[in-house]
């Protein structure tokens, strides 16, 4: 048999085996070696193409390299080929039924806390007032002094304060504390600014109480004015317009004299209850009175204004602090504010 013949032969052989229906990834490449390998059919011709005389070898060895390469083009062909089936068959195997119901995942809720305090400042933002932030952690000159809080106020002993360093025999200025109230971002703001200033200052506060309605640490949001010709009928209006928004258009509110040492003259601001409508009768909430005390106010005290470097004869000023966890426990009838804090799912989706 000639060297052609025999190259014919071979490629008839290597197409029947790359056809055969059983064959693989595996089994091809063994099919590669067999025919195209060093030690391999083809190779093994080209080796003998020195036997031939001169006349023969170029054809023979030109037909040779046009054997191998249709070869080589049927093993790509079937490579391709398997790699389709490979990737159909994988397909059919991870197939996943859509239509069946996935694992349920928990929907997080907006806490009670969040959504009065972005209720607030858009509430206050609506009317003019920046957002203004402080240290939680603050000197007692912010906290009690530039608030004209007395050296002997009760509001400075240990029980009523979280000090973090206090000079044992006597109070002073640079004593460091968790801040009492977020009256202390007023004074650096007024420290820092000009008048007009028309700001507000959320944030969290710290004090030693600990019962169904107070907690040690809580919010509040504070809010400051401080221009020309500001008085009494400015905060009540102000209150008004806020307490509508957030409780709707029938909110009443009435203010009484009380004491605050930054505030001069100072009130306690009550709402009318939401549940009796001032009745008293009965009411669980308000506790017979027929209001709820909501938040304390003033103008500001002419002294806190001149230790900011801000003319009390030129300006004037009113001020608020009120609670965001009782805010949240009037509007959502909580009547426990550990609940707040608890982080019990089945309370907070009820919100």
């Amino acid at each position: 048999m000639n060297m052609k013949n025999e190259l014919s032969q071979i490629l008839d052989e290597a197409s029947a085996e790359i056809k055969n229906q059983d064959i693989n990834s595996e089994l091809l490449e063994q099919v590669r070696i067999k025919y195209l390998g060093k030690k391999g059919r083809i190779t093994d011709i080209l080796k003998r193409l020195g036997t031939l005389s001169s006349e023969e070898r170029p054809a023979v060895g030109a037909y040779a390299n046009e054997i191998k390469t249709k070869i080589g083009g049927l093993i790509s062909e079937k490579q391709k080929e398997l790699e389709i089936l490979n990737s159909q068959k994988r397909l059919a195997e991870e197939k996943i039924d859509i239509t069946l119901p996935s694992k349920r995942r928990e929907t997080g809720r907006r806490h009670p806390i969040s959504q009065i305090t972005l209720e607030l400042e858009e509430v206050f933002t609506g009317m003019g007032f920046k957002i203004a932030q402080g240290p939680e952690t603050e000197y007692a000159y912010y906290n009690f002094d530039a608030l004209n809080s007395p050296k002997n106020h009760p509001s400075r002993d240990l029980q009523d304060t979280f000090y973090i360093r206090k000079d044992e025999k006597e109070i002073r200025e640079d004593d460091i504390l968790l801040r009492c109230h977020t009256s202390s971002v007023q004074v650096r703001y007024m420290e820092n600014n000009k008048p007009p200033i028309k700001i507000i200052c959320p944030g969290r506060v710290y004090r030693p109480d600990q019962d169904s309605s107070h907690t040690p640490v809580f919010y509040q949001v504070e809010g400051l004015v401080v221009d020309k010709n500001i008085t009494l009928i400015d905060l009540k209006e102000t209150l008004e317009t806020a307490f509508i928004k957030l409780f709707g258009e029938e909110t009443e509110i009435r203010l009484r004299p009380h004491y605050f040492p930054f505030t001069e003259p100072s009130v306690e601001v009550d709402c009318k209850c939401f549940i009796c409508e001032g009745n008293g009768d009965s009411c669980q909430l308000c506790k017979g009175e027929g209001w709820l005390e909501m938040l304390g106010a003033g103008v500001v005290h002419p002294k806190v204004l001149a230790g900011c470097g801000i003319d009390p004869e030129v300006y004037t000023g009113f001020a608020f602090g009120m609670g965001i966890e009782r805010l949240s426990m009037i509007k959502y009838g909580i009547d426990d504010i550990r609940n707040l804090y608890e982080n019990d799912i089945r309370f907070l989706r009820q919100f």
